[in-house]
């Protein structure tokens, strides 16, 4: 199935289960119908529940979505690939396609209570936001009133 759209973003990490699935949920509600939004991960795992949960609060619902490998990824429609992968190995793509690197940290960061976690995925989620609103601005794919795309 090939779909018509403007411009392809791509947002990868290593488990695609919290950072690229956030910025995945706030692209395709602030980006124009013409925008194609992906995500994915160099090692697919599950969609982090705390990310369910942050996205949730700000009213995206990302409860179905799934943590995908690259190759589900249709790259023919792919402009643009933004990695968010702070202290880990980010995935690398050797084809020619724009690449951004956005160093978050991860928020699901192992020895943390539940309510730092919890504010960790928040802050994360809020600074992915101004980001990509300032990006998809840029770029001229920002909707002027955000569209859930869902």
């Amino acid at each position: 199935m090939v779909i018509d759209k403007s411009k392809g973003i791509l947002f990868m990490c290593v488990a695609n289960s919290a950072r690229s699935q956030m910025a995945e949920g706030i692209a395709r509600q602030l980006s124009t119908e013409s925008t194609c939004i992906f995500s994915a991960g160099s090692t697919p795992a599950t969609v982090n529940p705390f990310a369910i949960e942050a996205m949730s609060e700000m009213e995206i619902d990302i409860s179905r979505h799934s943590s995908k490998a690259l190759a589900a990824i249709p790259m023919d429609q792919v402009d643009y690939v933004i990695t968010l992968c702070a202290e880990e190995v980010c995935p690398y793509l050797p084809a020619k396609i724009e690449t951004l690197h956005w160093p978050y940290p991860d928020p699901a960061a192992p020895g943390l209570s539940q309510a730092e976690t919890r504010a960790s995925f928040r802050s994360v989620r809020n600074a992915l936001k101004d980001r990509l609103t300032r990006f998809l601005a840029t770029e001229g794919l920002l909707a002027e009133v955000p569209i859930n795309h869902e």
